[in-house]
């Protein structure tokens, strides 16, 4: 992949992110679920253009890791995108390092291993290390989707402003995901 798959609106990366294969460190699968965020976006937390230590990495250049922690808990992956936005990773099919994202999680259930942004994280091992982190090399490795995937699109998970926003797209028919749609 390229960085100006990156360099365009967070809804269009985000949908077109649907079917892409993942890998960090070797671990990983294909991307069944995502949401993006935007300057003006209520919900996104780079709203109104407001930098800040925590999401400086928003505001460099698309095609990087934004990885935060949410509620003090679990680490988010997110793919910085143009303009200050970004796309929150929140589930993949498990392909690749299956075993040790099995090891990672504490459990043998294929379907609980990366379904939601913090098992995906605790799978794939990604942390706050990883923030700021191109994801066009090592050890990040992504590969487009070889056929385009069913994507449908609708309201976001857990937040509170703008829950009405259709800016989740998952994979049609995915067992994978981090809550039915």
């Amino acid at each position: 992949m390229k960085r100006a798959f990156f360099d365009r609106h967070a809804d269009i990366v985000a949908r077109d992110l649907i079917g892409v294969d993942l890998r960090f460190d070797g671990v990983g699968g294909l991307i069944v679920e995502a949401e993006s965020y935007d300057p003006e976006d209520p919900a996104s937390h780079s709203y109104g253009w407001r930098m800040t230590e925590r999401n400086r990495t928003m505001f460099g250049p698309p095609g990087h890791a934004y990885v935060y922690r949410s509620y003090g808990i679990h680490w988010c992956l997110n793919f910085t995108c143009k303009d200050v936005s970004a796309v929150l990773i929140r589930a993949l099919e498990p392909r690749h390092g299956i075993e040790t994202m099995r090891k990672r999680r504490g459990t043998d259930d294929i379907a609980k291993l990366c379904s939601g942004p913090g098992r995906l994280c605790q799978a794939l091992a990604v942390t706050r290390a990883q923030d700021g982190m191109s994801l066009l090399k090592p050890p990040f490795a992504m590969r487009e989707a070889r056929e385009a995937a069913k994507v449908r699109r609708s309201v976001r998970i857990g937040i509170t402003k703008a829950p009405d926003a259709l800016r989740r797209f998952t994979m049609a028919g995915s067992e994978f995901l981090s809550r039915r749609v």
